[in-house]
C-alpha cells in the first residue's frame, strides 16, 4: 500500500505544536526574568544559554507552522 504525503498538519498536530509554543514561551520567559534576580554567574550563564536555545527551539516551531511542514 503506498502512502500519501502531505505538506499539511492535521488538526491535532497543529493544536500539539501551539501547546509547545505556549510552553517554551512561558519557560523563556521565567528564565529571562530569574536570571534578573540571581547573583551567581554560573547559574545566571545557565540561564542564558537556555534562553538562547529556547528561542531557537521557539523560531522552528513557528517555522514549522508556517511552513506546515513543507523542506
Amino acid at each position: 500500500m503506498k502512502t500519501m504525503e502531505t505538506n499539511y498538519m492535521g488538526l491535532h498536530e497543529t493544536h500539539e505544536i501551539h501547546e509547545l509554543l505556549m510552553f517554551k514561551n512561558l519557560c523563556m520567559t521565567k528564565s529571562t526574568l530569574m536570571s534578573g534576580f540571581i547573583q551567581d554567574e554560573e547559574l545566571k550563564n545557565i540561564l542564558n544559554s537556555d534562553v538562547t536555545a529556547t528561542r531557537q527551539q521557539i523560531q522552528r516551531l513557528q517555522e514549522f507552522i508556517t511552513n506546515r511542514g513543507v523542506q
